[in-house]
C-alpha cells in the first residue's frame, strides 16, 4: 500500500489552473474550479501512467482501470475527501497538491476505505476522508 508519493502532472494541467485563476480574477465572486469529469479524467490518465494501469473505456461501471492484480477505482480531488458509489477491489486516490503535482494518498484495497466511509448520501455516494485513507495506509505499512 503506497503512502504519500508525489507524481508530476503534465504541463497542460498547469495551463488549466492558470486559466481558471485568470477567469476568477476577471470575474470576482464566480468560482472557476477544475472539478468533476475534468479532474477525474486527469486523475485516471496520471494514475495509469504512474502505476502501469490499463484504462477501461470512459464511464465503465465500478472500476476505471486494471492491471495484472485486478480492477482499480481511481479518484483524484483537490479537497479532503472522496466519494464512492460502492466498494471496489483496489482504490487509488490522488490529491492535487498544486498545478504541477499530485500526491498519491492511497493505493490499496477498497474494502477498508468503504468500511471507513460515512453514511450513504442522497446521491447514493459515501464519503471517506483523506485522513482516514492515510490512517489505513499507515496501519498497513
Amino acid at each position: 500500500m503506497a503512502l504519500s508519493k508525489r507524481i508530476l502532472l503534465p504541463p497542460e494541467v498547469a495551463e488549466i489552473y492558470r486559466a481558471t485563476a485568470a477567469l476568477s480574477a476577471r470575474y470576482p465572486g464566480r468560482p472557476f474550479t477544475p472539478d468533476g469529469h475534468l479532474v477525474g479524467s486527469i486523475g485516471e490518465v496520471i494514475a495509469a501512467e504512474a502505476l502501469g494501469l490499463t484504462l477501461y473505456p470512459p464511464s465503465n461501471v465500478g472500476h476505471d482501470a486494471f492491471d495484472d492484480h485486478g480492477d482499480v477505482q481511481i479518484k483524484m480531488m483537490a479537497g479532503n475527501s472522496v466519494s464512492m458509489y460502492s466498494c471496489c477491489q483496489r482504490l487509488v486516490v490522488l490529491k492535487v497538491v498544486n498545478a504541477h503535482e499530485a500526491e498519491l494518498v492511497y493505493d490499496g484495497p477498497g474494502l477498508p476505505a468503504w468500511d471507513r466511509a460515512g453514511r450513504m448520501q442522497k446521491n447514493g455516494q459515501r464519503r471517506v476522508s483523506l485522513s482516514s485513507l492515510k490512517a489505513i495506509a499507515a496501519s498497513s505499512q
